[in-house]
């Protein structure tokens, strides 16, 4: 098949995972072509069935905002003409679904039928599609997309909650590469960190408000009370400023270090003895499968598709909302000497379960499915 793929480029998991499809589709054969603004971080390595194609935006005195839905659809346009494409395969509603319905219609003027497949990942239905502005538009596009897909049952439950939908979603978890996220031996790194063998919490995110970290910090502060121990916060956003300042008022500066973004997490995942994740809502939690594939048990609220990827007591613990007494119980249970290395065999065995080579041939029945609906086909034949 010949694949176009829409996405955003950067760190957030819409992109990666998006990337993450694309390269393991381009292993399997398949070709695969990007089209987004700048090419996606993890678009990181040669292969001859992977293209990427740039989303040039023309600016005018005219154009206050540049428009780039105008700009993205008639470069799907070109590429699906001109590459003679199967398949869009949209990442985020918007404004990617918006634009492929957009690129559709003009296609269809030349006598093409594309099929559209969008992708909910999340806040595009829970934060973005719930603005009054957008959300006629988030509508609008689902419903005329030729197939849809969620990344967690309740973000599809949720979709049908907030908006009119007549379409149909399947559901599609993400998913983690094995070969790259796996434990790695950097004993030296660890000792680097935690020269006194402290257990070592990690977290990783965009620093919003909806993750809680300051939940992390206040845990932090209790658990240090009962056991020697260091924390690691990686990424960067509008919550870190608030977060520094947290930091220095509970006098744990010297036990807690801010990374910033990192592409390598995989290594500093290797050494971890637990990952946090607070958040008030996860439509998934990619981070922490990422966490559970290099063998570190989670902590974790039960909001969102969090119950979907964490076993209670068994790869780690959900706790409510901003309970901090809570997570402070179960990381010490987690991280106490007789428990710990179960929990760290019990990450792994569930990661394994959401391994790309296990999830990515659904992608590829679902592709099919939804082209033989549109040509009229039958799936087997496609």
């Amino acid at each position: 098949m010949k694949i176009g793929i829409v996405c955003y480029p950067t760190f957030g998991g819409s992109g990666v995972v998006a990337t993450e499809l694309g390269k393991e589709l381009a292993l399997k054969g398949h070709q695969v072509h990007f089209i987004t603004y700048t090419q996606p971080i993890r678009l990181d390595f040669f292969n001859e069935n992977l293209f990427y194609h740039e989303v040039n935006i023309s600016s005018y005195p005219l154009f206050q905002y540049p428009p780039y839905e105008s700009a993205l659809a008639g470069k799907m346009v070109d590429v699906v003409k001109y590459e003679k494409l199967d398949l869009l395969h949209v990442h985020y509603a918007i404004p990617h679904a918006t634009s492929a319905f957009l690129a559709k219609q003009i296609l269809k003027e030349e006598g093409i039928d594309i099929p559209v497949v969008t992708t909910l990942h999340g806040t595009d239905i829970t934060v973005v599609g719930k603005d009054a502005t957008y959300k006629p538009m988030v509508t609008f596009s689902i419903n005329h997309s030729d197939g849809v897909t969620s990344v967690s049952d309740d973000l599809r439950k949720e979709t049908f909650e907030t908006f009119k939908i007549t379409n149909e979603i399947e559901v599609i978890p993400n998913f983690v590469d094995l070969e790259r996220f796996h434990k790695q031996k950097k004993d030296h790194f660890k000792k680097i960190i935690c020269p006194e063998g402290e257990k070592l919490l990690v977290h990783i995110s965009n620093f919003r408000k909806v993750k809680r970290i300051d939940d992390i910090i206040y845990t932090f502060g209790e658990l240090k009370k009962q056991i020697p121990a260091k924390l690691l916060l990686i990424g960067d956003g509008p919550e870190r400023p608030k977060m520094e300042k947290l930091c220095r008022e509970l006098k744990l500066c010297d036990d807690i270090r801010f990374i910033g973004k990192l592409d390598a997490i995989e290594e500093v995942l290797s050494v971890a003895d637990l990952f946090f994740m607070p958040s008030e809502k996860e439509s998934f939690g990619l981070a922490a499968l990422e966490a559970m594939a290099c063998e570190v048990p989670v902590i974790s609220t039960n909001a969102g598709g969090l119950p979907e990827l964490v076993i209670n007591g068994v790869n780690g613990f959900m706790s409510e909302v901003g309970d901090i007494a809570d997570m402070t119980k179960n990381a010490l249970f987690i991280l106490a000497d007789e428990n710990l290395e179960t929990f760290k065999t019990n990450a792994l065995t569930r990661a394994k379960e959401f391994d790309i080579k296990n999830i990515v041939p659904q992608y590829e029945a679902y592709y099919r499915k939804i082209i033989a609906k549109v040509k009229g086909l039958k799936p087997e034949l496609i």
